[in-house]
């Protein structure tokens, strides 16, 4: 490009490095704003300041909202004893587009792992426990990815809850497989097919 196009040069670059995004469509992307700025491009840019500034984690569950509690911990329709474990949001953000889940849930931040050290304190594993006995849980559903990380921090979950019934999902789900990834069908069928762990 020539002089003068630094901002829209940075611009497409900051987009080119988004998940699914190479430079061939964040300047696609770039055009179409500019072509419709005032209908994409400057609310988009309002939009993504007031997120940037509010945006954080839900103090209860670990998903992204703008206030102290997400919508999902906050209705009390959600409170039915069932708590799914999930490795980070984008898992959440699957299983609320299949629609079929209709309790609460918990983001680890991670799963288990010795080689990079990471202990269940370096996830939200203790504020899990605290929130089962606190919430008159009486389920907790394993919806981690079927990794050798996923599965161990499956079971050791699972060992830290007696008297709770803990299941995990069922068929569908690969070894190897990621939530994210999944369509809403799979995740659909492995909620309802799980199985005690």
């Amino acid at each position: 490009m020539s002089n003068g196009t630094e901002d829209l040069d940075h611009l497409i670059a900051m987009l080119a490095k988004l998940p699914g995004l190479g430079p061939r469509s964040a300047r696609r992307a770039v055009l179409h704003m500019i072509k419709k700025r005032s209908l994409v491009l400057l609310p988009l840019a309002d939009l993504l300041h007031r997120v940037g500034a509010n945006v954080r984690e839900c103090l209860n569950c670990g998903n992204i909202c703008t206030a102290d509690l997400c919508d999902i911990c906050l209705s009390e329709k959600r409170a039915n004893g069932q708590i799914a474990v999930v490795e980070d949001v984008a898992d959440l953000w699957a299983m609320e587009r299949s629609g079929v889940f209709k309790g609460r849930y918990h983001v680890l931040g991670g799963t288990l792992s010795a080689l990079d050290a990471v202990g269940p304190d370096e996830l939200r594993i203790p504020k899990l426990l605290d929130r089962i006995a606190g919430e008159q849980i009486t389920e907790v559903i394993i919806a981690l990815g079927a990794t050798i990380d996923g599965l161990t921090t499956a079971h050791y979950i699972a060992d830290q809850l007696p008297g709770v019934t803990v299941t995990s999902l069922a068929q569908g789900v690969p070894v190897g497989g990621e939530l994210d990834y999944l369509d809403d069908g799979t995740i659909t069928a492995a909620l309802n097919a799980r199985k005690a762990l």
